[in-house]
């Protein structure tokens, strides 16, 4: 048995849950309220002691796993799916799950946290601004990238198209609008169409102030 430490508002946890949920491997979600602060508590620390989800435990296996990208690749590793099909293609895959985590999710995360869970006076619009001209510049290479492809990499959805939508299917505003950019758009409605996808609030559980 495989146990995802989440919450339904993380991005991150949602690659991870959506990397499980399409592999065909049993796992289950386990609620961390992190709005409360349950990340920084000893308890979780003793889990992990970088404070953070996701957090994959393998019961069968006695071993423990943090980072998304880890995650994901231990997911393919177990189930051999949602990989590229030969070497160069599986070395193109980590190369987006990489660039996703520099250059689009770590911005998309902080920026999403910023204009919807911060205290609205608490919000610093000139982060803010900044915030939207990086994530912009990510968009426009994705949206080309996809130009004439339906996937990140090969013929298949792999990890690397799992890793870039990661925070793209989240109804909150970020400076993302699915109509602004055509090639992302039709390539998410791929995604959406795959057999066994769930939007992240019906995949992983939510805090119950946020779910209101």
């Amino acid at each position: 048995m495989l146990k995802l430490y989440c919450f339904g508002e993380s991005g991150n946890s949602y690659k991870a849950a959506l990397t499980l949920e399409l592999s065909g491997l049993d796992w289950e979600p386990v609620f961390v309220d992190f709005f409360k602060g349950e990340a920084r508590t000893d308890p979780f620390r003793a889990i992990n002691p970088m404070g953070e989800v996701p957090v994959l435990v393998d019961m069968d296996h006695d071993y423990t796993l943090t980072q998304s990208g880890a995650i994901q690749d231990y997911v393919v590793h177990l189930s051999g799916k949602l990989t590229g099909a030969t070497p160069e293609e599986r070395r193109e895959v980590l190369r987006w799950v990489l660039w996703d985590n520099h250059k689009l999710s770590s911005q998309a995360g902080m920026l999403r946290f910023l204009m919807n869970f911060l205290p609205e006076e608490k919000r610093p619009a000139e982060v803010i601004a900044f915030t939207k001209g990086r994530l912009k510049a990510a968009y426009t290479v994705l949206n080309a990238h996809l130009e004439g492809r339906d996937w990140i990499v090969g013929d298949a959805l792999t990890t690397a198209d799992i890793s870039c939508c990661g925070y793209l299917f989240y109804p909150e505003p970020f400076g993302f609008d699915r109509a602004d950019w055509p090639q992302i758009d039709a390539w998410l409605t791929r995604i959406e169409g795959t057999q066994g996808w769930k939007h992240p609030y019906d995949l992983m559980p939510r805090s119950a102030a946020d779910s209101q």
